[in-house]
């Protein structure tokens, strides 16, 4: 007898169910979010389970993880693509973890990708960096108004990241706007530290990787946009087609039209943001430093808006990175905009 197990996850508690091919409850318990305490439950159906579904909450990687290293075959349900009876008066957890299960039965879950563990931690980590450039932007920005607000003077960025102590008192003679200013600056200076710690432990590891070398050879992609295109794309191959990337990339047109009109728009955050940002930022940079780009780029802009040109350029880039690592090719600037 075959088992199939589904397991809806929450923040502190999972609730888990086992059907057989007949859809009967073989198991069905809520337990605590400790490891151990679902090994205890699974350990005895091990030999009869197909597979076991876990939703794609934020919290799933300590307990996919922990059930592939005990040799479980764990599946991660894509929550957006699964739409339940309309016509269902009551859902709880219980018919949520059989609803799992039973499409683990019928073969036609929609899963999500589960990346290896070690590349997801780079993953992760670059994604901190992202964060933390954010955060250091914040800093910067504050600092400029404080600095116009007081002084009536406007510096750039770059001036305010070189700002030291005896520029601050040059420019603040109050106690406590100085003190504020001295404190957006020392937020700013450390987190300049930690983020030049995190590019060069990721890049430790990645800088060597072949397909890294591959996507910097596009004038524009430097080392953190070729980094979060290789590390948010995983493996090329999970992509049927070049469409198919550039629209996990969110780099497609969402709009739905009937009949020459449009009537809305589709999910247009269905994908990955980091590498629609990735591929956003490769095509402003790209159309700076290559010609044959920057001429396509022109094309586009002057028959519609600047961001929607912009957009069409990430899209020709999206789709001549999914080849340029199906086929590992550098990139050929005449092939992709002839």
């Amino acid at each position: 007898m075959t088992l199939y197990c589904g397991i809806d996850l929450h923040s502190n508690n999972m609730l888990v169910s086992i059907i057989d091919d007949h859809d009967t409850i073989i198991f069905e318990k809520r337990l605590p979010n400790e490891l151990q305490a679902i090994l205890d439950i699974l350990t005895p159906y091990q030999e009869q389970l197909f597979a076991c579904v876990v939703e794609s909450t934020y919290n799933w990687y300590w307990l996919v993880d922990g059930l592939n290293d005990h040799g479980f075959d764990v599946r991660l349900a894509n929550t957006a693509a699964i739409i339940q009876y309309n016509g269902i008066k009551h859902t709880n957890d219980q018919t949520d973890a059989r609803f799992l299960a039973h499409l683990l039965r019928l073969g036609i879950l929609p899963e999500g990708h589960i990346f290896p563990k070690e590349q997801r931690a780079i993953r992760d980590l670059l994604r901190r960096r992202l964060l933390l450039v954010r955060q250091r932007t914040l800093q910067v920005l504050s600092l400029q108004s404080l600095v116009s607000r007081h002084t009536g003077k406007r510096l750039s960025s770059e001036q305010v990241k070189k700002l030291n102590p005896i520029q601050l008192n040059a420019l603040f003679r109050d106690d406590a706007t100085l003190l504020a200013a001295q404190s957006a600056c020392d937020v700013m200076c450390m987190l300049h530290t930690r983020i030049a710690q995190l590019e060069n432990h990721i890049l430790q590891y990645y800088q060597h990787h072949p397909d890294y070398i591959i996507l910097t050879s596009i004038k524009g992609v430097g080392k953190i946009i070729g980094l979060t295109i290789l590390l948010e794309t995983g493996s090329i191959t999970r992509f049927p087609s070049p469409g198919h990337y550039a629209s996990y990339a969110r780099c497609v047109n969402t709009q739905k039209v009937s009949n020459g009109k449009t009537k809305g728009r589709g999910n247009v955050k269905n994908g990955n943001r980091y590498l629609n940002w990735a591929f956003m930022e490769a095509a402003h940079y790209a159309a700076i430093w290559e010609p044959a780009i920057k001429k396509y780029y022109q094309r586009k802009k002057d028959k519609t808006h600047i961001m929607i040109a912009k957009k069409a350029l990430a899209n020709k880039l999206a789709r001549a990175c999914f080849h340029m690592l199906k086929h590992k090719e550098p990139f050929d600037v005449n092939r992709a905009f002839a």
